[in-house]
């Protein structure tokens, strides 16, 4: 498929992001020898024929990465079975970050609040990650192609035009064909969707994009925008009461929180659900730590077509994380939830 076009003609694409990181590579000789020592592990990892690589990170309770772990500190199961890992890495590359907004009449009822706090995930991310913005209602629309200046991000995001009318939403197809347009692009890529969630495509269409993520090791991370907009008031001189939503009712809402919390977790991201609006900015600064820093681990493939599980497990030094506690985990570890085996 080809790549999603900005207004301005261009579009997304590995050239650009070769140009980019040639510009930053200039930065100084240290950083960029320990740059350039990560992305090529990153990519041997991703080229090897057959290895299966995991984008794996590592939080604490926190919200904080958690640095220094071992390749002997982790298992990797699929299903029951211990899974050996024959690769490692642990990776602080740049990232290719591509925020994907939903546009219609409903998320403008809360554009500034949603939109005032992803600028905490510009502040979270490093100066060499690359950020890009697509739109979407009825079909996706490029407005800003890969780049590392962020205040062209934040401009972009400020010029957004949302849809009014009852229009349709096809969420699925946008993301798939933002899939698409990652696909020829190496390294670490990432869609963070602010989004309701809400599609009214058929449903043979969630099973296409299930597909194609379950072939894919770009990482979703998802904010879900409905439980916000359902608490959001109808007038602030008056206490705070659910208004009623623009479009979809109570039980789309959460069909769509759903989607959007298997979207994340199948491929090694997180689904996060604010109420209001000072809960945006902690997550952004979760979500940019997140995909800074990363351990890159390879397990050998089955070859037998089928889908496997996996669950990607870190001890502590002692050994003993294996056991957490429910109610405050040591350790958050972010990993895809499986991937479709070649054919024999």
């Amino acid at each position: 498929m080809t790549p999603i076009s900005s207004k301005s003609g261009q579009c997304f694409g590995p050239a650009w992001l070769l140009l980019a990181a040639l510009l930053l590579g200039a930065a100084t000789a240290t950083v960029a020898a320990a740059q350039n020592e990560a992305v090529t592990q990153q990519q041997s990892l991703r080229t090897e024929a057959d290895l299966v690589k995991l984008d794996v990170s590592v939080l604490d309770r926190h919200g904080n990465f958690v640095g220094g772990l071992l390749q002997s500190q982790f298992r990797v199961l699929d299903g029951a079975l211990d899974q050996p890992i024959v690769a490692f890495a642990p990776v602080e590359a740049p990232a290719q970050v591509l925020v994907m907004v939903e546009t219609s009449p409903a998320v403008y009822l809360i554009r500034n609040e949603h939109v005032t706090a992803a600028y905490a995930l510009l502040q979270g991310l490093a100066p060499d990650d690359a950020v890009a913005l697509v739109a979407y209602d009825q079909t996706p629309r490029g407005l800003l192609n890969f780049t590392t200046d962020k205040s062209a991000l934040q401009s972009a995001l400020g010029k957004l035009q949302y849809t009014i009318g009852m229009g349709q939403l096809n969420f699925y197809d946008s993301l798939s064909a933002v899939l698409d347009s990652l696909a020829p692009m190496s390294g670490k890529r990432a869609v963070v969707l602010l989004t309701t969630g809400l599609d009214s495509s058929p449903p043979e269409r969630w099973d296409a994009l299930v597909r194609k993520l379950r072939s894919s090791d770009v990482v979703v991370f998802s904010v879900g925008l409905g439980r916000s907009l359902m608490q959001k008031p109808t007038d602030k001189s008056k206490p705070k009461q659910k208004a009623a939503p623009a479009t979809g009712g109570t039980d789309e809402f959460e069909r769509a929180d759903r989607a959007l919390s298997a979207l994340a977790t199948m491929t090694g991201g997180r689904a996060y659900f604010p109420r209001s609006a000072k809960e945006f900015v902690p997550i952004y600064h979760e979500i940019a730590s997140a995909l800074r820093h990363q351990y890159i681990l390879g397990i050998a493939p089955a070859r037998d077509g089928q889908l496997h599980s996996l669950v990607v497990k870190v001890r502590d030094p002692a050994g003993q994380s294996e056991k957490r506690s429910a109610k405050e985990p040591k350790y958050r570890v972010l990993a895809r939830e499986g991937y479709l085996a070649p054919e024999p």
